[in-house]
């Protein structure tokens, strides 16, 4: 485990103070690791994208490129303020960024109700700026929708999912479900990691609670 990820600032930085970044964009390999599709847009026509934030992204990755209908999936960085961040950056809570993963699908295979159900149902949605041993304001739990059908079915399920938790004696869900702004590559090797490293670190856990 890279002591990176014991980053315990849960404070997001202002504007004033994060990190300016760079101009420069990140350089992105061309196809998908584990299914052979291409990685960036542009996509075939007839998809749709989503991106969530659910703890560290190498084992959120894997979550969704499972899923029947997933066209192709990609770990980044969204919801803060910093250009174009490094990994390095935004490990160091002054970016203001979550750690993502971009899933571009066919919504006559898989919904986008099918994905929020998997999301909330792969990490634990109440623990704020963490996901078990994973502490820092990366590891946020987020929903950044590009629609706003997407955002009416997202408050909708997680009102269902909080019933659900509240009924368990579970706390408050923490999620952030705010738009898209930016979604921002990391770098190659993280993408698609838990394939390239089958025995990497994932310190992802649900809370056992499903829809």
């Amino acid at each position: 485990m890279n002591m990176l990820r014991s980053n315990k600032n849960y404070n997001l930085p202002s504007a004033e103070d994060a990190l300016p970044g760079r101009d420069e964009l990140m350089p992105v390999p061309e196809f998908h690791f584990v299914n052979g599709n291409t990685l960036s847009e542009p996509f075939p026509d007839g998809l749709s994208k989503a991106v969530f934030g659910l703890g560290c992204f190498w084992g959120a990755e894997k979550k969704f490129w499972l899923l029947d209908g997933v066209y192709t999936t990609a770990v980044g960085y969204a919801a803060g303020i910093t250009r174009n961040p490094t990994y390095q950056e935004v490990c160091s809570g002054m970016t203001g960024h979550n750690e993502v993963v971009l899933v571009v699908y066919d919504e006559s295979v898989c919904s986008y109700e099918q994905l929020v159900k998997v999301f909330f149902e792969s990490h634990n949605p109440t623990q704020g700026m963490q996901q078990g041993n994973d502490k820092g304001t990366q590891y946020r739990s987020g929903i950044y929708y590009f629609t706003e059908q997407q955002k009416i079915t997202a408050d909708s399920l997680m009102n269902t999912y909080q019933q659900k938790l509240t009924n368990e004696g579970q706390p408050e869900i923490t999620t952030e479900v705010i738009a898209v702004t930016e979604f921002y590559y990391a770098e190659d090797y993280h993408q698609q990691y838990l394939a390239k490293n089958p025995d990497g670190y994932c310190g992802l856990g649900g809370t056992g609670i499903t829809f």
